[in-house]
């Protein structure tokens, strides 16, 4: 019996998207473990408007561990999570919680293929993108994916979550 092959990138991200049957795209690139941003590190390593490249957070709203998809330019309000979540607070989670729950190493935590899934929220912005870049699973690995595909994998919801620039 022959061996079906895995993908280069071969993560439980990348397997999540593989067993939908959603098209996507893998983009691996030199982790600089001394960047400051690893959003912004992928941005300029596959040379995406950094727009388009988005960070994954985990958050506690009202007990419960969220995911938060937002890009790497912008910071996360975290009162815009709350309310979207029908929540009163949220806080970042701690990076090892955040590792724990998902199964991947901060830095690399992508929204797809989870550990156990997570209410996922998604800033309004993904959606005026055809690709959006996010972590595959680990740091120096991005993949491209169409927003309504990713939103439909994660049953996210879609809100501002994006902190007004100052």
């Amino acid at each position: 019996m022959a061996r079906r092959r895995r993908p280069a990138g071969s993560t439980p991200a990348v397997q999540a998207l593989v067993a939908a049957g959603v098209p996507f795209t893998e983009h691996p690139y030199d982790h600089d473990p001394d960047h400051p941003s690893y959003g912004l590190e992928a941005a300029q390593a596959l040379g995406l408007p950094p727009a388009s490249v988005f960070k994954t957070l985990m958050a506690d709203v009202g007990g419960s561990l969220t995911t938060a998809v937002v890009p790497v330019t912008a910071s996360l309000d975290l009162k815009a999570l709350a309310a979207a979540c029908g929540a009163k607070k949220a806080a970042l989670a701690a990076p090892a919680d955040a590792a724990r729950a998902t199964g991947y190493v901060v830095g690399g935590i992508s929204p797809l293929g989870q550990r156990s899934p997570h209410r996922t929220v998604v800033d309004r912005t993904a959606v005026d993108l055809d690709v959006m870049y996010v972590s595959g699973g680990r740091r120096g690995f991005d993949i491209g994916v169409a927003p309504g595909d990713l939103i439909r994998l994660t049953t996210a919801l879609v809100a501002q979550l994006c902190a007004p620039a100052r």
